[in-house]
C-alpha cells in the first residue's frame, strides 16, 4: 500500500505522527469506452466554451457560480492559502460510544500507521481506546475538504472513518410517515418469527459478488472463443475532430470581426456536421495541413486588438475582458439566427 496523507494525531498534549492509507479498494470489472465499429478508444478533450481552444490541465481553475449568474474563480494558490488547521493534523475533539454514531454518517475508511518513532504513543492511544470502549471524534482535511471523522481500533490498527456533516444528511420526507398504517398482530408475529429463523453471526466471507463473477466468466468465455481483437493504434493527432474544427473556425471569424460571415459559417457547419454523421468514419477527418493556417490567423487577430487597447492596461486583464464580452454576446447572435 502507498500512503496518501502524512500528518499527526493530536489529543491533549500528545502528538502522534501517522501515515494514512486507503482501507478499501474497488474490485469492479472496469471497461474502456471504445468505438463499437473498430475498437478505438474514445477520448475526451478539455475545450473552452468561449474560444473553442483545448485547455491544458494546468490552466484549469475552479469556478463557483453566484445566484446572480456571476462567476468566482479560484486558483490552486487561493486554495493553498485556506486557513485549515487540520491540513496536517487529526485533531481529537471528544470521545464517545460507537453506538452513538449512526452509520449513515460514515463515508470512507482509512488505516493509520505510526510514522517512525511514533509507535509507542500510537500503541498507547490504541490500547486506551480498546480498554475504554470509546471512539475518538476528530477533524481532518483531505483533498481540500475538511471532514468529521471517527477514530477506532480494528485488528490492532487505528482506523479512521470520514463522516458526513449533519447538514449533508438528507431527511427522509416520505408521505407514508404521516399516515396511520396499522398491521395485524398475527402478521407482525410471523415477520418476527421469520427474522429469528434467519438470524446468524455476520461473516462477510460467506457472501460473494455474483454479478462480478458472471461478468468475469463472460469475458473469459469470449477470450477463449477467439472473440478478441488487438488494441488499435492511436489515430494521427493531426486528424482534427469535426466539432472542434467548427468551433475554432467560428472563433477565428469572430476575432476578425466578421459577424455576418460567422453566422453563415454556422449554418454551413451545421449541415457539414449532419453529413459527417451519415458518412463513413474516414470522411469525418479534416486534412491536417489547413490547421497551421487557421492557428496563425487566430493569433493575428488578438494581436491587432491588443494594439488598440490602452497602454496602461495589463495584458491579462485585456484577455479576460475579451472573453467575458464574447461570452455575453454569444446568446444574442444565436437569438438573431433563430429569429431570422
Amino acid at each position: 500500500m502507498r500512503s496518501i496523507w502524512r500528518g499527526a494525531v493530536s489529543f491533549g498534549l500528545v502528538s502522534i505522527g501517522v501515515k494514512l492509507y486507503s482501507a478499501t479498494e474497488d474490485k469492479d470489472v472496469r471497461f474502456h469506452q471504445v468505438h463499437a465499429a473498430d475498437g478505438g478508444c474514445v477520448k475526451y478533450k478539455r475545450v473552452c466554451s468561449i474560444d473553442g481552444e483545448e485547455i491544458e490541465y494546468g490552466d484549469i481553475a475552479k469556478g463557483f457560480e453566484l445566484p446572480d449568474g456571476q462567476l468566482v474563480v479560484l486558483t490552486d494558490d487561493d486554495l493553498a492559502e485556506m486557513p485549515l488547521a487540520t491540513r496536517r493534523e487529526i485533531e481529537v475533539l471528544q470521545f464517545v460510544d460507537q453506538t452513538e454514531i449512526d452509520p449513515v454518517h460514515f463515508e470512507k475508511t482509512y488505516y493509520l500507521e505510526p510514522d517512525g518513532p511514533a509507535t509507542r504513543p500510537y500503541v498507547l492511544l490504541r490500547d486506551a481506546l480498546e480498554n475504554t470502549g470509546r471512539v475518538a471524534i476528530t477533524k481532518i482535511a483531505l483533498r481540500q475538504r475538511e471532514s468529521l471523522a471517527a477514530l477506532r481500533v480494528r485488528d490492532g490498527v487505528l482506523v479512521l472513518h470520514t463522516m458526513r456533516w449533519p447538514d449533508e444528511i438528507r431527511r427522509p420526507d416520505f408521505g407514508f410517515l404521516d399516515e396511520d398504517v396499522s398491521v395485524r398482530p398475527q402478521e407482525l408475529q410471523m415477520a418476527e418469527a421469520l427474522i429469528t429463523s434467519m438470524a446468524g453471526e455476520f461473516d462477510p466471507g460467506e457472501f460473494s459478488d455474483d454479478y462480478r463473477e458472471a461478468m468475469t466468466a463472460l469475458l473469459e468465455a469470449k477470450a477463449s472463443g477467439g472473440e478478441v481483437q488487438p488494441v488499435p493504434e492511436t489515430a494521427d493527432p493531426g486528424a482534427a475532430v469535426v466539432d472542434l474544427m467548427s468551433a475554432l473556425r467560428r472563433s477565428v471569424e469572430r476575432a476578425r470581426g466578421g459577424a455576418a460571415a460567422a453566422d453563415a459559417d454556422d449554418s454551413a457547419d451545421d449541415s457539414a456536421d449532419e453529413e459527417a454523421e451519415e458518412a463513413p468514419a474516414p470522411a469525418r477527418r479534416t486534412p491536417a495541413k489547413k490547421a497551421p493556417a487557421r492557428k496563425a490567423a487566430a493569433k493575428k487577430a488578438p494581436a491587432r486588438e491588443a494594439a488598440a487597447a490602452e497602454d496602461d492596461e495589463p495584458p491579462a486583464r485585456t484577455t479576460r475582458a475579451r472573453k467575458v464580452t464574447a461570452a455575453k454576446k454569444e446568446p444574442a447572435k444565436r437569438t438573431s439566427r433563430r429569429s431570422a
